[in-house]
């Protein structure tokens, strides 16, 4: 396989890299042309030390007493998160959850394309019909392999988890957004984020305690 170009990117820094993009898109918005090291740091929430360390992996840029052109920062992070064109995504899993995240439009303001979704049942009755075509499960194959999707985000029982990540993968996907209740067994070149909202909520009651 060959080696990326790219920088080895700590995942935490990927992490902090986006929250900065959206920081810089807010200062676009308000006409902001440029912005301080500290400035950007405090809308982060991290220190300006730590958002200077970050920032070198795009090496040394930025003007001393005038600070960061908004555009070109909020371009360099784009280009390296892959953002800068709209990522084609598909949705297996149009449930509760997954019917909820097709309503979603902040996606394509992001740089993601929800071209399609999978479900075992496809033309079950929902409260709100989905905005893109819903396929049977059996289509998910040759359509990730014909638009090459390489996105996927998965909101389907634990049960049948393993299955679906793994067929997603089969067919060339390598970044999976898992909302499932289960950590899926993936090749190493593939990533997953998991989403465990009872996670998330059980580790804000321990800083809600008396």
């Amino acid at each position: 396989m060959k080696k990326s170009s790219r920088p080895e990117i700590p995942r935490k820094t990927i992490y902090r890299l986006s929250i900065y993009l959206r920081c810089l898109q807010r200062l676009k918005e308000n006409e902001m042309q440029t912005v301080s090291s500290e400035a950007l740091a405090r809308a982060a929430g991290v220190k300006p030390t730590q958002l200077r360390k970050d920032l070198t992996y795009f090496g040394q840029f930025g003007t001393r007493g005038l600070g960061y052109d908004v555009d070109q920062l909020a371009k360099m992070i784009g280009d390296l998160l892959g953002t800068s064109r709209l990522q084609p995504v598909v949705l297996v899993g149009v449930g509760n959850l997954g019917a909820a995240l097709l309503q979603y439009r902040g996606f394509e303001q992001e740089g993601f394309e929800i071209l399609a979704a999978f479900d075992l049942d496809p033309v079950r009755a929902r409260e709100k019909a989905p905005k893109i075509p819903v396929h049977g499960m059996e289509r998910i194959g040759d359509f990730v392999q014909k638009k090459h999707v390489r996105m996927a985000i998965v909101a389907v029982p634990a049960a049948v988890a393993q299955e679906v990540i793994n067929d997603l993968v089969e067919n060339g996907v390598v970044g999976i957004l898992n909302f499932a209740p289960v950590v899926p067994h993936v090749p190493e070149n593939v990533m997953v984020n998991n989403v465990n909202l009872a996670i998330e909520l059980e580790n804000l009651s321990y800083f809600i305690q008396d």
